[in-house]
């Protein structure tokens, strides 16, 4: 991705070849200055290689789906602690959640939870044991010109999650499965130890969201100083 010479660009560097021509007796020191060119560089356009775009799809894959999973536990402790299965069968899908749907907006993102052994046959995906191992690094791809690609292995690391995919008898009552099979009859998604893979999340992001997070994530923050006078 290549971009033109910036207006701001060339400020800045005015800016810095009058300050170096000058002896420091000379220079009247402009307050919050360095601030100010951080800003200034901030606003300036960036080139933005493909190595960066790829980079940047992992860095946003990671943030919304880390994000999706942590407002899972907190949605399914609540429902769970105050009506059970029957309560918690309906929220058991991240990836709707408004929270995460606004995150997904920011990022032009469109995330998918699939599994061989899905619960909603809409889930239903052929993955390799390759891509299932809890060590597999993320899989970050470039699809076309305007599309990129990131998938990471889901594993189940929480006990509370065995109460809806556990093994049947143990971890899941005949009582709450009834009400699985009720809502899902297809369900599959039972049977589950901790530590084991259940899929993948899969997330599909556009070239602007990727490249306007890459910024985001690359830009100076400036940390306060405390006030002496």
């Amino acid at each position: 991705m290549r971009y033109g010479f910036c207006p701001l660009t060339g400020a800045l560097l005015l800016l810095f070849g009058l300050l170096s021509a000058c002896s420091s007796d000379q220079i009247e020191h402009i307050k919050d200055g360095k601030k100010i060119a951080i800003k200034l560089e901030n606003m300036a356009v960036k080139r933005i290689m493909p190595a960066d775009l790829l980079r940047a799809t992992r860095w946003a894959g990671d943030s919304l789906t880390a994000h999706a999973d942590r407002e899972l536990r907190r949605v399914l402790t609540e429902k769970l602690d105050s009506g059970g299965i029957a309560a918690a069968l309906p929220y058991c899908r991240p990836e709707t959640f408004a929270s995460v749907d606004s995150v997904a907006k920011v990022l032009e993102a469109m995330p998918r939870r699939l599994s061989q052994r899905p619960r909603n046959p809409q889930n239903q995906a052929d993955l390799p044991p390759s891509q299932l191992r809890p060590d597999t690094a993320r899989l970050v791809s470039r699809l076309n010109t305007e599309q990129f690609s990131y998938q990471r292995p889901l594993i189940l690391t929480d006990q509370m999650c065995l109460r809806c995919h556990g093994e049947l008898g143990k971890d899941l009552s005949a009582t709450d499965y009834a009400l699985i099979k009720q809502r899902y009859p297809a369900d599959k998604s039972t049977g589950f130890r901790l530590g084991e893979p259940m899929g993948v999340w899969r997330v599909q992001l556009q070239r602007t969201g990727v490249a306007e997070f890459y910024t985001m994530k690359t830009r100076k923050i400036m940390k306060p100083r405390p006030k002496l006078f």
